[in-house]
Protein backbone atom coordinates (compact mmCIF):
# COMPACT_ATOMS: atom_id res chain seq x y z
CA UNK A 1 0.00 0.00 0.00
CA UNK A 2 1.61 3.36 -1.27
CA UNK A 3 1.71 6.27 1.18
CA UNK A 4 -0.69 8.16 -1.33
CA UNK A 5 -3.41 5.76 -0.53
CA UNK A 6 -3.14 6.78 3.16
CA UNK A 7 -4.58 10.14 2.51
CA UNK A 8 -7.88 8.53 1.49
CA UNK A 9 -7.87 6.82 5.64
CA UNK A 10 -9.96 7.54 7.77
CA UNK A 11 -8.70 6.94 11.67
CA UNK A 12 -11.10 7.61 14.63
CA UNK A 13 -8.98 8.51 18.09
CA UNK A 14 -11.09 7.95 21.16
CA UNK A 15 -8.94 8.90 23.89
CA UNK A 16 -10.38 11.39 26.97
CA UNK A 17 -7.14 13.03 27.19
CA UNK A 18 -6.63 16.51 25.21
CA UNK A 19 -2.68 16.26 24.84
CA UNK A 20 -2.43 12.27 23.70
CA UNK A 21 -5.47 13.29 21.38
CA UNK A 22 -3.54 16.24 19.91
CA UNK A 23 -0.39 14.82 19.87
CA UNK A 24 -2.22 11.93 17.84
CA UNK A 25 -3.69 13.87 15.11
CA UNK A 26 -0.72 16.12 14.68
CA UNK A 27 1.35 12.96 13.63
CA UNK A 28 -1.36 11.46 11.73
CA UNK A 29 -2.25 14.33 9.92
CA UNK A 30 1.47 14.93 8.94
CA UNK A 31 1.37 11.34 7.26
CA UNK A 32 -1.62 12.22 5.30
CA UNK A 33 -4.76 10.30 7.38
CA UNK A 34 -7.67 12.19 7.77
CA UNK A 35 -8.52 12.38 12.11
CA UNK A 36 -11.67 12.69 13.83
CA UNK A 37 -11.69 12.86 17.52
CA UNK A 38 -14.11 11.26 19.96
CA UNK A 39 -13.42 11.87 24.01
CA UNK A 40 -15.54 9.64 25.44
CA UNK A 41 -17.14 5.94 23.93
CA UNK A 42 -20.47 6.91 23.82
CA UNK A 43 -19.47 9.86 21.18
CA UNK A 44 -17.17 6.83 19.66
CA UNK A 45 -20.21 4.64 18.77
CA UNK A 46 -22.01 7.50 17.08
CA UNK A 47 -19.07 8.76 15.06
CA UNK A 48 -18.55 5.02 13.92
CA UNK A 49 -21.85 5.00 13.05
CA UNK A 50 -21.83 8.02 11.11
CA UNK A 51 -18.46 8.13 9.52
CA UNK A 52 -17.49 5.09 8.90
CA UNK A 53 -13.74 5.64 9.91
CA UNK A 54 -11.03 2.73 8.39
CA UNK A 55 -9.37 2.65 11.78
CA UNK A 56 -10.22 3.00 15.27
CA UNK A 57 -7.13 4.05 18.18
CA UNK A 58 -9.12 3.24 21.09
CA UNK A 59 -7.44 3.94 24.95
CA UNK A 60 -8.00 1.84 27.68
CA UNK A 61 -8.50 4.58 30.16
CA UNK A 62 -11.53 6.80 29.97
CA UNK A 63 -14.12 7.57 32.53
CA UNK A 64 -17.67 6.19 32.31
CA UNK A 65 -16.80 3.61 29.86
CA UNK A 66 -13.61 2.12 29.62
CA UNK A 67 -12.01 1.23 26.08
CA UNK A 68 -12.63 -2.46 27.05
CA UNK A 69 -16.55 -1.52 26.93
CA UNK A 70 -16.29 0.69 24.16
CA UNK A 71 -15.21 -2.27 22.47
CA UNK A 72 -17.50 -4.77 23.08
CA UNK A 73 -19.90 -2.13 21.91
CA UNK A 74 -18.16 -1.80 18.53
CA UNK A 75 -17.65 -5.54 17.96
CA UNK A 76 -21.79 -5.86 18.32
CA UNK A 77 -22.28 -4.00 14.96
CA UNK A 78 -18.99 -3.30 13.21
CA UNK A 79 -15.63 -5.21 12.16
CA UNK A 80 -13.77 -1.79 11.82
CA UNK A 81 -10.05 -2.12 12.53
CA UNK A 82 -9.44 -1.19 16.53
CA UNK A 83 -5.84 -0.68 17.96
CA UNK A 84 -6.14 -0.53 22.07
CA UNK A 85 -3.68 2.28 23.45
CA UNK A 86 -2.88 0.40 26.90
CA UNK A 87 -0.36 1.89 29.68
CA UNK A 88 3.78 0.18 29.84
CA UNK A 89 3.38 -3.00 30.93
CA UNK A 90 -0.12 -3.52 31.27
CA UNK A 91 0.40 -6.54 29.28
CA UNK A 92 -3.26 -8.50 30.68
CA UNK A 93 -4.72 -5.15 29.41
CA UNK A 94 -3.06 -6.27 25.78
CA UNK A 95 -4.36 -9.95 25.89
CA UNK A 96 -7.82 -8.87 27.23
CA UNK A 97 -8.14 -6.42 24.29
CA UNK A 98 -6.77 -9.03 21.56
CA UNK A 99 -9.64 -11.31 22.87
CA UNK A 100 -12.46 -9.03 23.08
CA UNK A 101 -12.01 -8.40 19.06
CA UNK A 102 -9.07 -5.75 18.87
CA UNK A 103 -6.34 -6.11 15.63
CA UNK A 104 -3.46 -4.49 17.78
CA UNK A 105 -2.07 -2.42 20.75
CA UNK A 106 0.08 0.32 21.15
CA UNK A 107 1.87 0.28 24.79
CA UNK A 108 2.54 4.05 26.03
CA UNK A 109 4.78 5.34 25.55
CA UNK A 110 5.02 5.33 22.01
CA UNK A 111 6.52 7.29 19.47
CA UNK A 112 4.81 8.53 16.24
CA UNK A 113 6.84 6.27 13.90
CA UNK A 114 5.70 3.65 15.81
CA UNK A 115 2.13 4.28 15.56
CA UNK A 116 2.30 4.73 12.18
CA UNK A 117 4.10 1.80 11.50
CA UNK A 118 1.58 -0.34 13.54
CA UNK A 119 -1.59 1.62 11.63
CA UNK A 120 -0.34 0.92 8.57
CA UNK A 121 0.56 -3.09 9.23
CA UNK A 122 -3.02 -2.96 10.23
CA UNK A 123 -4.33 -1.06 7.10
CA UNK A 124 -2.20 -3.43 5.16
CA UNK A 125 -4.09 -6.75 6.43
CA UNK A 126 -7.23 -5.47 6.30
CA UNK A 127 -6.71 -4.57 2.75
CA UNK A 128 -4.54 -6.28 1.43
CA UNK A 129 -7.27 -8.85 -0.01
CA UNK A 130 -6.76 -11.93 -1.42
CA UNK A 131 -8.63 -12.48 -4.32
CA UNK A 132 -6.83 -15.33 -6.09
CA UNK A 133 -7.89 -18.97 -5.85
CA UNK A 134 -11.62 -20.66 -6.24
CA UNK A 135 -13.54 -23.25 -4.16
CA UNK A 136 -11.17 -25.49 -1.67
CA UNK A 137 -13.29 -28.43 -0.53
CA UNK A 138 -11.57 -29.63 2.76
CA UNK A 139 -14.21 -32.54 3.69
CA UNK A 140 -17.85 -32.95 3.47
CA UNK A 141 -18.10 -30.20 6.18
CA UNK A 142 -15.56 -27.78 5.50
CA UNK A 143 -15.03 -25.50 2.37
CA UNK A 144 -13.75 -22.02 1.57
CA UNK A 145 -14.08 -20.54 -1.50
CA UNK A 146 -10.92 -17.49 -1.46
CA UNK A 147 -12.05 -16.03 -4.58
CA UNK A 148 -15.59 -15.02 -3.09
CA UNK A 149 -13.97 -14.93 0.54
CA UNK A 150 -16.55 -17.46 1.87
CA UNK A 151 -15.83 -20.11 4.76
CA UNK A 152 -19.20 -22.77 4.92
CA UNK A 153 -19.18 -24.83 7.91
CA UNK A 154 -21.68 -27.62 7.47
CA UNK A 155 -23.50 -25.67 4.70
CA UNK A 156 -23.31 -22.59 6.82
CA UNK A 157 -21.25 -19.24 5.77
CA UNK A 158 -18.85 -18.63 9.34
CA UNK A 159 -17.73 -15.00 9.64
CA UNK A 160 -13.58 -14.55 9.73
CA UNK A 161 -12.74 -11.20 10.79
CA UNK A 162 -9.44 -10.13 8.05
CA UNK A 163 -6.94 -11.21 10.05
CA UNK A 164 -8.52 -14.61 10.71
CA UNK A 165 -9.37 -15.20 6.97
CA UNK A 166 -5.87 -14.18 5.97
CA UNK A 167 -4.03 -16.69 8.53
CA UNK A 168 -6.65 -19.30 7.47
CA UNK A 169 -5.08 -18.60 3.74
CA UNK A 170 -1.54 -18.78 4.37
CA UNK A 171 -2.29 -22.26 6.44
CA UNK A 172 -4.13 -23.83 3.83
CA UNK A 173 -2.10 -22.79 0.71
CA UNK A 174 1.11 -24.54 2.97
CA UNK A 175 -1.17 -27.51 3.38
CA UNK A 176 0.46 -30.37 4.69
CA UNK A 177 3.95 -28.35 5.89
CA UNK A 178 4.36 -27.10 9.13
CA UNK A 179 4.53 -23.35 9.54
CA UNK A 180 7.03 -21.49 11.89
CA UNK A 181 5.58 -18.91 14.61
CA UNK A 182 8.10 -16.30 12.55
CA UNK A 183 6.70 -17.75 8.65
CA UNK A 184 3.17 -16.94 9.99
CA UNK A 185 4.42 -13.93 12.27
CA UNK A 186 5.42 -12.65 8.92
CA UNK A 187 2.79 -13.72 6.39
CA UNK A 188 -0.17 -12.21 8.30
CA UNK A 189 0.95 -9.41 10.53
CA UNK A 190 4.14 -8.45 9.17
CA UNK A 191 7.92 -8.39 10.06
CA UNK A 192 7.56 -5.99 12.37
CA UNK A 193 5.55 -8.57 14.23
CA UNK A 194 8.28 -11.43 14.61
CA UNK A 195 8.39 -11.15 18.24
CA UNK A 196 4.90 -11.76 19.41
CA UNK A 197 3.96 -15.19 18.46
CA UNK A 198 0.89 -14.53 21.36
CA UNK A 199 -1.01 -13.26 18.21
CA UNK A 200 -0.38 -16.66 16.46
CA UNK A 201 -1.62 -18.47 19.27
CA UNK A 202 -4.23 -16.54 20.06
CA UNK A 203 -5.81 -16.38 16.31
CA UNK A 204 -5.62 -20.13 15.72
CA UNK A 205 -7.72 -20.25 18.65
CA UNK A 206 -9.78 -18.31 17.08
CA UNK A 207 -9.49 -19.92 13.97
CA UNK A 208 -9.97 -23.39 15.75
CA UNK A 209 -13.11 -21.61 17.92
CA UNK A 210 -15.13 -21.57 14.31
CA UNK A 211 -14.10 -23.76 12.54
CA UNK A 212 -12.72 -27.06 14.43
CA UNK A 213 -16.34 -29.39 15.66
CA UNK A 214 -14.12 -30.18 18.89
CA UNK A 215 -11.31 -26.93 19.16
CA UNK A 216 -9.73 -29.22 21.90
CA UNK A 217 -8.62 -31.84 19.60
CA UNK A 218 -8.52 -30.32 16.48
CA UNK A 219 -8.33 -32.17 12.97
CA UNK A 220 -7.82 -29.13 10.81
CA UNK A 221 -5.10 -26.75 12.58
CA UNK A 222 -2.72 -28.88 14.49
CA UNK A 223 -0.20 -27.63 16.77
CA UNK A 224 3.86 -28.53 16.06
CA UNK A 225 4.70 -28.01 19.97
CA UNK A 226 7.74 -25.85 20.12
CA UNK A 227 7.73 -24.97 16.50
CA UNK A 228 4.39 -23.81 14.86
CA UNK A 229 1.17 -25.24 13.42
CA UNK A 230 0.08 -27.33 10.44
CA UNK A 231 -2.93 -27.75 8.40
CA UNK A 232 -3.97 -31.07 7.25
CA UNK A 233 -3.20 -31.81 3.69
CA UNK A 234 -6.34 -32.73 2.82
CA UNK A 235 -5.69 -32.82 -1.28
CA UNK A 236 -3.83 -36.29 -0.22
CA UNK A 237 -6.38 -37.04 2.49
CA UNK A 238 -9.09 -37.22 0.28
CA UNK A 239 -7.30 -38.46 -2.59
CA UNK A 240 -6.37 -41.29 0.16
CA UNK A 241 -10.11 -41.98 1.18
CA UNK A 242 -11.27 -45.64 -0.25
Amino acid sequence: MSDSIYKNKKILIVDDEERMVGFIRLNLEHDGFMVSEAHNGLKAIQMIREQLPNLVLLDVMMPELDGFEVLKLIRETSTVPVIMLTAKGEEDDRIRGLELGADDYITKPFSPREMVSRIRAVLRRIDGGISEGGLSVIDDRFSVDFGRRIVLIDGKQVKLRPTEYKLLYHLIENAGWVLTYDQILTKVWGYEYRDEPHYVRLYINYLRQKLEEDPANPKYILTERGVGYRFVDFKKRNNETP
